[in-house]
C-alpha cells in the first residue's frame, strides 16, 4: 500500500465563519509530477463564489514513485507510465491502487454525512484519468466527473468492468486542440467509448496545449453549479 500525505482540504471562508453545513464535496486530483497544491488556485476561485459556500474541496497528493517514461525518476504519480502513444502497456496495478485510495476519500466524505450523489470527482491529466476510472467503477452513483486533458485508462476492459449505476452520472470531458502530451485523438476515443455505452458524457475542446484555460474554467464552473444544484432538488 502506497503512503499518501494527508490531502489538502478547503472550504469557503463564509462557511467557516457562519458554521454553514457542508452539503457537497469535490475531490480534485492533480497531474503527474504535481501535488494537491497545484489544484488549489482553481478550488479557491470556485470557493469565492457563493454557489460553492457549502462545498468542501479535497485535494489529495499522489504518492512518489519511479516513472518509467521519465527515466525512472521518482515523482508524484497516480500510476506508472511506460512509454509513448499509442499506449500499448498500462500500469493496471497502479491504477487499481489509486482507485482504492480515492474510494477511501469518497467513503470518508460519506461518513461525514455527504451522500455519494453529492460527491464530484475531478482531475487533470493523470489525475483526470484516475478520477474518470474511479467514478465509472464506483458502486454508487456520484454527482459528476470532471475529466480534463486526459483519457480513460484500461479502456479495453471497460465494457465488462464498468458499473452501470454510473450511467446517469454527468461527465465533463475537455481537451486542448494542441495537446502534445496526451493526444486529442486518444481523449476523443475515450469519449466515443463512453458515448457508445450511453453514458452522459459531454465533450469540450479548447485552443490550448496540455493546460487549463480561462474559458474552460468558466465552463467547468457552470457545469459544477448545475450538477450540484440539480442534486439538491432530486
Amino acid at each position: 500500500m502506497m503512503n499518501h500525505k494527508h490531502p489538502l482540504e478547503l472550504i469557503s471562508v463564509s462557511a467557516d465563519v457562519n458554521h454553514s453545513k457542508i452539503d457537497a464535496s469535490i475531490i480534485w486530483l492533480h497531474g503527474l509530477g504535481a501535488d494537491g497544491y497545484d489544484s488549489e488556485p482553481i478550488a479557491q476561485r470556485l470557493l469565492n463564489l457563493s454557489t460553492f459556500a457549502h462545498v468542501r474541496f479535497i485535494l489529495p497528493h499522489a504518492p512518489e514513485m519511479p516513472v518509467t517514461r521519465n527515466n525512472g525518476h521518482i515523482m508524484p504519480a497516480w500510476y506508472d507510465v511506460y512509454g509513448s502513444i499509442p499506449i500499448t502497456k498500462e500500469d493496471e496495478a497502479g491504477v487499481a491502487a489509486s482507485q482504492t485510495y480515492i474510494n477511501t476519500l469518497i467513503k470518508k466524505e460519506i461518513n461525514r454525512g455527504i451522500p455519494s450523489n453529492r460527491i464530484v470527482l475531478a482531475g487533470f491529466s493523470q489525475g483526470g484519468a484516475v478520477a474518470l476510472y474511479t467514478a465509472l467503477h464506483y458502486p454508487e452513483k456520484l454527482a459528476a466527473v470532471v475529466s480534463l486533458s486526459t483519457y480513460l485508462p484500461l479502456q479495453s476492459q471497460f465494457n465488462s468492468a464498468a458499473n452501470r449505476v454510473s450511467a446517469s452520472m454527468p461527465i465533463f470531458m475537455a481537451h486542448g486542440l494542441f495537446d502534445d502530451i496526451i493526444p486529442l485523438d486518444l481523449a476523443r476515443a475515450s469519449f466515443n467509448t463512453l458515448q457508445n455505452c450511453r453514458y452522459l458524457a459531454t465533450w469540450h475542446e479548447y485552443p490550448m496545449a496540455h493546460q487549463v484555460s480561462e474559458q474552460e474554467i468558466i465552463d467547468i464552473t457552470q457545469f459544477l453549479q448545475q450538477v450540484l444544484a440539480l442534486d439538491l432538488v432530486e
